[in-house]
């Protein structure tokens, strides 16, 4: 059984514009998945529907994780499950300093717990250690996005939600994202991560699948989907073999 199994969502806004349909996909325990689509496939909606921060969507389907019914469960219970999600706005506490925003998600954790877990994240975030005292909205781009899957990981989930996290960063800079990415799933949190950044995407997971107007148009390996003259045109900006 998959850690998150979505099976035929679909999700609308105001019960009238519909943003996803028959939507399904699975994510085994400390795998990759890669979503990729143009602006507007429904990227984010799909995270957010299975994150349960849509009110009553999906209004089809189902959403079942870490083997419970988690169909418009709400976003509290399907985090106490183990499932973290960091949106593309970060959503951190702003007006607070790094060591404060990672209290928060120690919140009634076990003082010895807590200090392990704080070491192990600052092992894969050092520069979060070092500006422990600095107000969050002062730090860099990436340092933003260091503390936000910081703070995720901190809850210690099974399966993490991804939304753009390259998004505003420069390359280097999401290339060392990445590669702590790399390095989370590989200690065997699964990842279920939406990208704009294809090449990266393709290059961190082990499957990868297409929305385009809400819908699955397109699945398949990441080496097979890197190897596709429609992917390579569209995501990662290569022309067709023989084209101009």
């Amino acid at each position: 059984m998959a850690l998150l199994e979505v099976t035929g969502i679909e999700t609308a806004y105001r019960d009238r514009l519909v943003a996803l349909h028959e939507v399904s996909l699975g994510v085994d325990e400390g795998e990759v998945l890669a979503v990729l689509g143009p602006n507007g496939a429904g990227k984010t909606t799909l995270l957010r529907s299975i994150a349960g921060l849509l009110r009553n969507q999906p209004r089809k389907g189902a959403i079942a994780f870490a083997g419970q019914d988690v169909t418009r469960a709400g976003a509290e219970r399907v985090a106490r499950l183990g499932c973290g999600y960091v949106p593309q706005d970060r959503a951190l506490f702003r007006e607070l300093s790094v060591a404060e925003n990672l209290e928060v998600a120690l919140w009634r954790r076990p003082r010895r717990e807590a200090a392990a877990d704080l070491h192990a994240v600052f092992r894969l975030f050092p520069v979060l250690e070092e500006r422990g005292s600095q107000q969050a909205d002062t730090l860099s781009g990436g340092e933003q996005q260091m503390l936000a899957l910081a703070r995720a990981l901190l809850r210690r989930p099974r399966l993490l939600l991804l939304d753009e996290p390259s998004l505003g960063l420069a390359p280097q800079v999401a290339r060392a994202v990445f590669e702590v990415l790399r390095e989370i799933a590989g200690q065997g949190t699964a990842i279920l991560l939406v990208e704009q950044n294809a090449g990266m995407a393709l290059g961190l997971a082990r499957r990868a699948l297409v929305l385009e107007a809400g819908r699955v148009v397109l699945e398949g390996s990441a080496h097979d989907l890197r190897r596709d003259d429609g992917v390579k045109r569209a995501y990662l900006g290569l022309g067709a073999p023989g084209g101009p």
